[in-house]
């Protein structure tokens, strides 16, 4: 599914924090958003999942504009993993997973073997199958961001939004995170703090800053130098290891 975002704008009271901003994610795609903090990289996010009211512009999913359709069917087109997550009572892991199937439910259906056994399969997916009956709120960060992209697999979409989804998250679970949202073949629009994971995993990148796109392309188009100093101000080398994966250093300021 392509997902088209066209000439947001978003003002907090005077301050104008996204300013004419244009990014699209075509089918199957894994697209990066990169820029520094205050960038305007989760407000964008927010627009698109629909927490957050643009200004002025439009979102589209394939050509449909998403202030046409209700909040259910926007949502068994993208499901979204958020950076905070947080509930006032105390569900298991399985419930928080069990919540991914509610698109597809009538009101007050209950929930039948077919959504227990995709849930079982998504934690699975995420290595969290024997936490399932652990209550939520015991869980570390980063085993909470495992779940909470459990049941993003579990809405079964073909369009998902990562807001920097390993910022909680060892190395290791970082790289197998990126790994499973990879292998999804669905489009992707992630959030990624980290320019060494968004070269190892990103198809394409949109750079922000101060509210405007300041960059586009492959992360081997994008991550020169010259670029990462006009981002970021910070001094780095561009490397390439044995297997021609791209690695980006980052300088001291002695």
């Amino acid at each position: 599914m392509k997902i088209t975002a066209k000439d947001i704008h978003l003002s907090y009271g005077a301050r104008e924090v996204l300013k004419g901003v244009d990014i699209s994610g075509n089918s199957r795609e894994f697209v990066g958003l990169i820029g520094p903090n205050g960038s305007g990289k989760s407000t964008l996010l927010k627009c698109i999942y629909r927490i957050l009211k643009p200004d002025a512009g439009q979102i589209f999913l394939e050509d449909t504009p998403l202030q046409s359709m209700s909040y259910k069917t926007s949502a068994r087109r993208m499901a979204v993993v958020a950076q905070h997550n947080h509930y006032n009572f105390d569900f298991s892991v399985e419930e928080i997973v069990l919540m991914g199937r509610t698109p597809h439910k009538k009101a007050l259906e209950r929930d039948n073997k077919k959504d227990y056994d995709i849930a079982r399969q998504c934690l699975e997916r995420v290595g969290m199958a024997d936490f399932a009956s652990r209550s939520f709120s015991t869980l570390s960060g980063g085993e909470q961001q495992r779940v909470i992209l459990a049941r993003a697999l579990a809405q079964q979409t073909p369009c998902l939004i990562l807001d920097e989804p390993t910022n909680h998250l060892d190395i290791t679970h970082q790289l197998q995170l990126m790994e499973i949202i990879k292998a999804l073949d669905v489009t992707v629009i992630s959030a990624i703090h980290d320019l060494n994971i968004a070269a190892m995993f990103c198809d394409r990148i949109f750079a922000l800053k101060d509210g405007c796109i300041v960059g586009e392309g492959t992360p081997g188009e994008l991550f020169t130098p010259e670029f990462i100093r006009q981002v970021y101000q910070v001094e780095a080398e561009v490397v390439r290891d044995s297997r021609g994966q791209m690695h980006i250093l980052f300088m001291d300021h002695c």
